[in-house]
């Protein structure tokens, strides 16, 4: 099975996974784990970089359809 990476799939991704990330961080703050942001956030961002890492290594996203010629 072939996986179709494109550049802003992969964004709206990151940025979804992002908010969700942050959203838990809000969860635990209620339940009565208090996380600190800085810390918190650069764990967020090596993350996400350590994801794009990951999608470079398997092939990279693709800027243009394969296949689709002009006519």
């Amino acid at each position: 099975m072939s996986l179709d990476r494109t550049r802003g799939g992969l964004l709206v991704a990151f940025a979804i996974f992002g908010v969700i990330v942050y959203e838990l961080r809000t969860v635990l703050d209620f339940v009565g784990v208090e996380l600190p942001l800085i810390p918190y956030m650069a764990a967020v961002f090596a993350l996400a970089g350590v994801l794009l890492w990951i999608v470079t290594l398997t092939g990279g996203w693709r800027t243009e359809p394969e296949g689709d010629e002009p006519a």
